[in-house]
């Protein structure tokens, strides 16, 4: 049994080797969703590590994990911009360290690493050009969400932009979000997976592949390593098994399985920890424009009365919006870099959601909505959202909870954020803590598609 990193390492020598023509066997990619979270990251890896040459089960085939970062190549940056994938991975491999596999959770050395073993959106691009070729038809399974951006007709679709000359075949899905319709059931699909509720992918992906056997009673140090990957996630999105109403009986059996294979507890005094300090401190290094762009997600809904389409952008952040705004430099500029990251995107409306422990140690999240540009029938479909669905929220008058000692006065943030002339934009404290973009996207796009 191979190793994560020798995995890795190979799997993008089959991406090479398919994209010359050289590969024999098509491989199916495993891609998963664009907010290219921690879940979605490491869900792409484990799955195909499980499925590897082991799935379909009539006709196994080589799987390759995808990173869903368009505009951003496997390296240096990679790692600056998703330390806490980075701490994982360094974490999982390196404990124990299998020989001439060890590296550095620095720029530098893990940036060299990165380069090496792990293949975006991006890069796939650029290989795509460097090999001249023009269209291409991929075999892909869905994790962490169940329907391409585009799409073409039955289980197909392609990605906007740089990979939009690829038509992917869905061969296979395994997801934790609302079913958007899109997988139509066939004899071809394996898995077909659509159960929301878990607070990670990598639990129901974990819980599969037992199921198919693939676990076993192995504790073998490459298994320990994987067990320990997929538990990165799982800990985070259920903010260590704590997390109320985020935390189901799949978590919790995947966590324990995994524990087990990775040889007890002794090893994660610190793990949770040094992973959610590495994802909580990563925003310092980055630009207002890549911490909204961090963890980013849109739809696309139809208002009925009109016909005309909406495209809704979600934005999610471990920082409160104060932390964001003094990155920005003053309320007024966070606002006009929000709606210049809105128009960059090329969306009518920008939801920010933050979720952050606050003063009082309490979790806590806000909520941010704003209208790009003079959008009539935008504005009518976020005040029917807000109309139905505050008392759900538990949408209040925001005022800080942070705790920060800094220049900018609750008021003047008020005032400036939320109003309704101009670009229309409010904001408030969301009492319900459950309530995450799983929940609430759905509710908005709702609201938007019924004006």
């Amino acid at each position: 049994m191979r190793s994560i990193l020798q995995f890795l390492r190979q799997a993008r020598q089959l991406h090479l080797q398919f994209l010359a023509g050289t590969l024999q066997q098509p491989p199916i990619y495993v891609l998963g969703n664009p907010s290219a979270d921690l879940d979605s990251i490491i869900s792409a890896i484990l799955y195909s590590y499980c499925a590897n040459n082991r799935l379909p089960t009539t006709t196994p085939r080589p799987h390759i994990p995808l990173l869903n970062l368009p505009t951003l190549h496997a390296g240096p940056e990679l790692y600056r911009l998703r330390p806490e994938f980075v701490t994982a991975l360094w974490l999982s491999t390196n404990s124990p360290a299998l020989p001439d596999e060890g590296f550095q959770n620095s720029s530098e050395s893990a940036g060299n690493l990165l380069r090496e073993h792990i293949i975006t959106t991006a890069d796939f691009a650029q290989n795509l050009k460097d090999q001249s070729r023009q269209k291409l038809n991929v075999d892909v399974t869905l994790v962490d969400w169940n329907a391409l951006p585009e799409r073409i007709g039955k289980n197909k679709g392609s990605l906007p932009g740089i990979l939009s000359n690829i038509t992917f075949h869905v061969v296979g899905c395994i997801d934790h979000h609302v079913d958007e319709d899109f997988i139509s059931s066939t004899s071809q699909i394996q898995p077909l997976i659509i159960q929301p509720g878990p607070g990670s992918c990598a639990s129901l992906i974990t819980n599969e592949m037992h199921e198919r056997g693939f676990w076993g009673v192995d504790c073998s140090a490459e298994i320990a390593q994987l067990a320990k990957l997929a538990l990165a996630p799982i800990l985070i999105d259920t903010s260590n098994l704590t997390a109320e109403g985020k935390v189901t009986d799949v978590d919790v059996r995947a966590v324990d399985l995994l524990r087990s294979r990775a040889g007890g507890d002794q090893w994660m005094e610190g793990f949770y920890e040094e992973i959610l300090s590495a994802k909580q401190n990563s925003l310092d290094r980055l630009t207002l424009h890549e911490v909204l762009d961090r963890d980013y997600k849109e739809w696309a809904e139809v208002a009925q009365s009109s016909g005309r389409s909406i495209t809704l952008g979600f934005c999610s952040s471990v920082k409160p919006i104060r932390w964001i705004i003094e990155k920005a430099g003053s309320p007024q500029e966070f606002l006009d870099g929000m709606r210049s990251f809105g128009t960059s995107k090329e969306v009518d409306v920008v939801v920010v959601m933050t979720s952050f422990t606050s003063s009082k140690g309490d979790f806590s999240r806000e909520l941010f909505i704003s209208v790009i540009g003079d959008h009539g029938v935008a504005v009518e479909g976020i005040e029917a959202f807000v109309a139905h669905a505050a008392s759900h929220l538990g949408l209040t008058e925001w005022t800080a909870l942070d705790g920060e000692t800094v220049d900018v006065s609750d008021e003047e943030i008020r005032s400036t954020l939320d109003r309704d002339k101009g670009p229309w934009s409010a904001l408030w404290v969301q009492k319900e803590t459950k309530a995450s973009r799983k929940q609430l996207a759905p509710l908005l796009r709702e609201a938007v598609s019924k004006i």
